[in-house]
């Protein structure tokens, strides 16, 4: 998301320099990047004579370490305040607002005008689905996918490419891959980059809240996205993408968690009792 609004900010003023530091891997997410935004890799020596302003786009403590040694250089230091008592609130039941992470980061970095328009390429082909996540109050149970799987390959001769990573997600999709002819795992076979130069060419992308829906709202492509135990009200919706692609039940008990961490008090996760077909029906839209 952060990405997203950097490349904005570099293509309005041209005279500025920007230099992302993130993990390693996160270098790749500099698509679509004019000249004058660049990427440095965690852990390696900062050269602060290059810097003048240090933008907080996370205020966790391991960025704020790396403000204190900006500040010790004597660099202007500008820092997310991100809406956590909203966020609570909005967990026990309170009807406010949270402004969107998008509209933040904007704010944080002085973009006058937020542009949220997705790709217009018309030879966008496949469906993606990122059935993963990293808490279970946001993930979409396995044998619902494979319903959803099961309809798509009845009902659309679209090839249908599974995301994930690690192991344990490899063995999910490969066993998918096996068992329905239009469907094809990419799990552990390409780079973050190549994922994304896939995810770019796709008509539509299926993903829980998760970290997959930002990656193909970064290349322009239309995610339908599963909401369970978090809510798009969170702030969290991807760049560029609408709510009407967000499918959620909308129980008086969600969201209850801003991340999707706490256990479900009832137990069953209800909020994710989503039929597979409603699915399958909005990604054939």
């Amino acid at each position: 998301m952060v990405t997203a609004v950097l490349r904005q900010v570099a293509l309005q003023h041209p005279e500025n320099d920007y230099t992302l530091l993130s993990k390693k891997r996160m270098g790749a997410l500099l698509v679509d990047c004019p000249t004058n935004v660049h990427f440095v890799a965690y852990g390696e020596t900062i050269d602060w004579t290059l810097y003048d302003t240090v933008i907080d786009a996370h205020s966790v403590w391991r960025s704020i370490g790396i403000d204190l040694q900006a500040l010790l250089h004597g660099k202007r230091v500008k820092k997310l305040h991100k809406p956590r008592l909203r966020r609570w609130l909005l967990t026990q039941g309170k009807h406010v607002t949270v402004a969107s992470m998008l509209e933040l980061y904007a704010r944080l970095f002085s973009l006058s005008t937020l542009n949220s328009q997705l790709s217009t390429i018309n030879s966008k082909s496949g469906i993606g689905i990122a059935p993963f996540a990293a808490h279970k109050g946001k993930t979409y149970p396995h044998s619902q996918v494979e319903k959803v799987l099961l309809s798509l390959s009845q009902k659309t001769k679209e090839t249908v490419y599974l995301f994930g990573f690690g192991d344990e997600e490899k063995q999910i999709c490969e066993d998918w891959e096996r068992k329905y002819p239009n469907v094809v795992s990419l799990v552990g076979k390409h780079s973050l980059a190549e994922e994304l130069e896939i995810m770019r060419g796709l008509r539509v992308m299926f993903t829980m809240d998760s970290g997959n829906m930002h990656l193909a709202s970064l290349v322009g492509t239309r995610v339908v996205s599963i909401w369970g135990a978090t809510q798009p009200k969170m702030g969290f919706l991807g760049y560029g993408q609408s709510k009407d692609d967000c499918i959620t039940l909308n129980l008086p008990c969600s969201p209850c968690s801003a991340y999707g961490k706490k256990p479900c008090k009832f137990g069953d996760y209800r909020c994710l009792h989503i039929a597979p077909q409603d699915i399958a029906d909005h990604l054939s839209k």
